[in-house]
């Protein structure tokens, strides 16, 4: 089941949350590096939104010309408003162009920031975290911001410029239809404050909502054979179904709350309007003002409204930005459970591969209370094969993971070369090691980059050596365009056991010095396990390297095997020594070799 949103908060929650749209300011650093494209923009905004406040001043001087006797004057007051009718284009044009790269690029290095941030999290964030809620937020809140940046900000400066200086000049016009005005204003900015605040919740409960259907999605299509197999997918349409249904109901309430707010601000402005306007058609009857000052002051009040109707609608727009801002922030300010240090070690020139684990405790996040490891020691000397064998869960998978430094351990320590792995950064001490996990990882290119993926650097021949090496040579060539063939999103074009020799090829095209191999050779026939398992023998013949194998066949020569049960370890030796001792590792020899020869 994809796990749903956080439950919808608190009238308290609510009322905390209405005052974070300060979180903003989170946008500051990105827009920095563009001081000149903002600085760019805000000049081409305040110029339009004062062309703009010029017009209605051209229009008042034609309207109180119509009743002269020189022609020549009204024809100057046309050409001067075609004019500035012909500025506030360019401008205008000015101004859309530099917002809008300005939100293309802010919004291009927070979707870098974001990814740069989480392609680097320990597998504990994703215990936490679907991968599909992740890249919700890195495509559609992003999209959010875009539009806000892009367009939003710069409609509502402008507005508030043209309310600010509309207002002032009503008053130059009338300072009694300017008061008449002033009195409709807190009964437009309740309604505003009041579905505004609430309307900052509903988005942030859309927004959730859309990346846990995104979660859930990604979720069921990574897996789709699995749910096609299980005829799981009526119920995977209904789980979908359902999330998106909570996500449109919570689309549907902000739409219905932000329609309302847009109908009664718009009415009360309007409606306020023509009482002023009522007003002063009497006073142009009285001679108390010209029929030029009426209109003048009439279209000012319109864009006065006008500004005010906007920064209506913009500010739900602002709010849900501030709700999309709120879990981008999320994810560039969590903190990784795994850190590199400050000052971090280097390992030497020539790594040699040694590894210890010293009183290693560990459990997973999500089970604390199931040790993982339970006070390992173990010393791999430079050079030496150790396998690790025992039941599901024993804790071997979980050495590797280790070794790897995608946890740290809760006590105790692992060494590399002497070194503390958490006195490194995780980079300098990975480049040093080759990993084949137990599924292996196929990326939607070429077969060719598969392989190199373990070696940007490597040439071609590099690469066909280590597929040779691999037993994956002959079958990438019979491929439709060999090494160049497109394998598919997963790998999808490749069975198991080609899928596992391009990511032996890919492991030994690294050719570091300490080698993991976790179940390497389980979905191999007995043929290619025979070619794989010749070459990961010549390959750790001068490199550390740990096997994880439930075959005990292909463990047999290794320089030690490291018995695991339960996170301790109950044995270690050779196979022939823990034959003879007895306990886990005979039983599972008996089992393995003596019940498949008789099944045989």
């Amino acid at each position: 089941m994809a796990r749903a949103p956080q439950p919808a908060p608190t009238a308290t929650e609510e009322r905390e949350k209405s005052r974070q749209i300060g979180i903003l300011r989170a946008l500051a650093p990105f827009m920095k590096p563009y001081l000149l494209l903002v600085a760019g923009a805000i000049v081409a905004l305040v110029a339009t939104a004062v062309i703009s406040l010029t017009l209605p001043l051209a229009v008042r001087r034609v309207v109180d010309s119509f009743g002269g006797n020189d022609p020549q004057l009204l024809d100057q007051y046309f050409g001067a408003a075609l004019i500035v009718a012909a500025l506030l284009a360019v401008g205008t044009g000015l101004r859309y162009a530099l917002v809008t790269m300005l939100g293309e690029r802010v919004v291009a290095d927070i979707r870098k920031d974001v990814f740069d941030r989480v392609i680097g999290m320990s597998p504990a964030f994703y215990e936490r975290v679907m991968t599909g809620e992740v890249l919700s937020r890195i495509t559609t809140d992003t999209t959010l911001l875009l539009s806000v940046i892009g367009s939003s900000v710069s409609i509502a400066l402008r507005n508030i410029l043209i309310f600010v200086g509309g207002l002032a000049l009503m008053l130059l016009t009338s300072a009694k239809l300017t008061g008449l005005v002033l009195l409709i204003v807190p009964a437009v900015i309740i309604p505003i404050l009041t579905l505004g605040r609430r309307l900052r919740v509903i988005s942030r409960e859309n927004q959730d909502w859309i990346a846990a259907s995104s979660g859930n999605a990604s979720e069921s299509l990574s897996s789709v054979q699995t749910v096609q197999a299980f005829t799981h997918e009526n119920a995977s349409r209904g789980q979908f179904a359902a999330m998106t249904e909570s996500s449109y109901d919570a689309a549907r309430l902000r739409i219905k709350t932000r329609a309302a707010m847009t109908v009664i601000v718009i009415f009360l402005v309007f409606a306020g309007i023509l009482g002023v306007l009522w007003v002063g058609a009497r006073d142009v009857r009285m001679g108390d003002m010209t029929v030029g000052a009426l209109v003048q002051f009439v279209i000012y009040a319109v864009m006065v409204a006008g500004a005010v109707a906007a920064l209506s609608e913009i500010w739900g727009e602002v709010q849900r930005a501030a709700g999309a801002t709120e879990r981008l922030v999320e994810l560039l300010q969590t903190e990784d459970a795994v850190q590199d240090p400050d000052g971090p070690r280097t390992l030497p020139a020539i790594v040699t591969g040694e590894i210890a684990f010293e009183g290693v405790h560990f459990s997973y996040p999500a089970r604390p209370d199931v040790a993982a490891l339970d006070g390992v020691d173990l010393r791999i000397k430079p050079g030496e094969t150790v396998a690790f064998v025992g039941p599901s869960g024993a804790g071997k998978t979980t050495i590797i993971q280790m070794i790897l430094r995608f946890y740290d351990p809760s006590a105790g320590r692992i060494t590399f070369d002497g070194i503390d792995l958490r006195e490194m950064s995780r980079d300098s001490f990975r480049r040093a090691i080759a990993l084949v996990p137990q599924d292996p990882v196929i990326f939607a290119t070429s077969a060719f980059e598969n392989i190199r993926f373990g070696r940007p650097d490597a040439t071609e021949t590099e690469v066909m050596a280590a597929a040779q090496a691999a037993a994956a040579h002959d079958f990438i060539a019979a491929l439709p365009e060999g090494y160049d063939s497109y394998l598919g999103e997963r790998g999808v074009m490749l069975s198991g056991g080609q899928k596992q020799r391009i990511a032996i090829a890919r492991a030994i095209l690294r050719d570091a010095p300490v080698l993991l191999l976790d179940e390497a050779t389980s979905a191999l026939d007995a043929e290619s396990e025979r070619a794989v398992q010749d070459a990961v023998d010549l390959l750790s013949a001068d490199r550390t390297t740990l096997i994880i194998a439930h075959r005990l066949a292909t463990v047999k020569k290794a320089d030690r095997i490291v018995v695991l049960e339960a996170g301790r370890i109950v044995a270690t030796g050779t196979h022939d020594e823990l034959v003879a001792k007895g306990g886990l590792y005979a039983r599972l020899a008996r089992l393995q070799f003596t019940d498949g020869a008789q099944a045989a």
